[in-house]
């Protein structure tokens, strides 16, 4: 059974910070490369970051790049999203995903080719 399930969500004030949690199952992590994605009141799904399977090569959005942290632990099957410095513009249902397909080097940005999904974690900051 594939599972990805989100933790560490909550309300912050603007300037504080958050760190997401995902836990995923063996069968889920393993050769996966993993990303954060979010999708704010009235908006799309939107890339957040993502962490490659080998290497742990890293990718941001703009918008959260030198704010934001992503990371995996390989033994423990979990990766983590260190938000810091968060705006309220960063408002959202956060989503972390596995893309068993796309290399085993490089992660994607392109929700698309990302096979699992967890439930989403709700993220409110305010101002």
């Amino acid at each position: 059974q594939v599972q990805l399930v989100e933790s560490g969500g909550g309300l912050v004030q603007a300037g504080g910070s958050l760190r997401l949690s995902c836990a995923a199952s063996r069968r889920t992590f393993s050769r996966c490369a993993m990303g954060w994605f979010r999708q704010g009141p009235g908006k799309e799904r939107e890339f957040v970051a993502a962490i490659s399977w080998i290497g742990g090569r890293t990718y941001y959005a703009d918008s959260v790049k030198g704010r934001f942290t992503i990371s995996r632990d390989n033994t423990k099957n979990t990766v983590d999203l260190q938000m810091n410095s968060l705006k309220p513009e960063d408002t959202a249902v956060y989503y972390c995903a596995a893309d068993p397909n796309y290399s085993d080097y490089f992660a994607s940005d392109n929700p698309l080719v990302y096979d699992y999904w967890g439930q989403g974690t709700q993220v409110t900051v305010s101002s």
